[in-house]
């Protein structure tokens, strides 16, 4: 357990010019006295690690010390080169920088761990498309993507419903969701002097890459807000996106079947949310839950599959839509 703290110690150290004690007790979840500790002993071992005194000090490697790969051990190594989505990997003209890497990587690892990349390959691999979908690469995607590497400003052109309109925009990041490809980036070049938004502030949007007609890169650098995160915006995002489409409410009671069934055919979040605001279930254990949809005909056909186990009370025209469907469908079976 120590041996492997002092070598992620030794990697932190070697990815940034120098880290305070705390940051070190952050990252390792140990205590600052535990790190001053684990550093003595990193010095006395021959690791060149210098203590930066006062307010702005910290700890840091010198002479340009760096470690080798030898330590990583086989599951390591194997998560190493499952740590990529190939197919997004060409999607974004990176390929061939990938197929680089693994190569220096597998260079790197001791002989009885060269294996490594075919055994991960040949028992994982990550499909990102959803089904019952033809995927599509955006053809300006590579074109996005170094942008995003380079934090250069793009003068971008997108469809926005029945007409075009150009932005310039700081391209932050690519999130692959279900096989389609957005861009998370601000626009209209905020100042650098500016206060830093919060991640999850409206500052940031997000556009799907798909729908750009033209990208041209304007050779001018931003400055990156560091304390953007990417997956933190996206989940909120995200969230934020999913419930605004629920603009209606259905009332439904449930068997205990049907309340077991419902994450499963619609909205999984909202299905949680009325399914925990709901009150005790009545003398059959049966529940009445209020939720949230986005209209009333794609309740309908997402309703349906709970078939006898869901029973729909109000709107009452979705009431009687269902039931003139229960007496089509029993015409059928009688």
């Amino acid at each position: 357990m120590r041996a492997a703290r002092l070598i992620k110690m030794v990697l932190l150290l070697q990815s940034r010019p120098s880290m305070t004690a705390a940051e070190l007790a952050r990252e390792l979840e140990v205590s600052e006295r535990t790190v001053a500790r684990d550093v003595l002993s990193l010095s006395e071992a021959g690791v060149p690690v210098y203590a930066d005194r006062g307010r702005a000090g910290g700890y840091r490697l010198i002479g340009g010390y760096r470690t080798r790969l030898t330590g990583l051990g086989r599951s390591e190594a194997e998560a190493l080169f499952l740590s990529g989505v190939p197919t997004a990997l060409r999607e974004m003209g990176l390929a061939d920088a990938a197929s680089a890497a693994r190569l220096k990587v597998s260079a790197a690892l001791l002989p009885e761990l060269r294996d490594a990349a075919a055994g991960a390959a040949q028992r994982f691999h990550l499909d990102a498309p959803a089904w019952y979908q033809e995927p599509a690469t955006p053809a300006l995607l590579p074109a996005v993507a170094d942008a995003v590497w380079d934090d250069r400003r793009l003068t971008a052109r997108y469809h926005r419903k029945d007409r075009e309109v150009e932005r310039e925009l700081e391209p932050y990041g690519l999130v692959l969701k279900a096989g389609v490809w957005y861009l998370a980036a601000r626009a209209g070049g905020t100042p650098v002097a500016a206060p830093a938004p919060a991640a999850g502030s409206g500052s940031y949007r997000v556009y799907r890459v798909d729908r750009f007609t033209a990208v041209t890169a304007t050779g001018e650098r931003f400055t990156r807000d560091e304390t953007f995160d990417l997956p933190a915006f996206w989940t909120a995002r995200a969230e934020q996106f999913a419930r605004s489409l629920l603009r209606a409410e259905v009332v439904l009671r449930l068997s205990a079947r049907g309340v077991r069934q419902l994450p499963y055919v619609t909205e999984r979040a909202a299905a949680r949310e009325a399914i925990e605001q709901a009150g005790p279930p009545d003398e059959h254990g049966r529940l009445t839950v209020t939720l949230a949809v986005e209209s009333a005909d794609i309740a309908y056909s997402q309703l349906l599959a709970l078939g006898p186990e869901g029973e729909v009370l109000a709107p009452p025209a979705l009431r009687e839509r269902f039931a003139a469907a229960a007496r089509g469908t029993a015409a059928l079976y009688d």
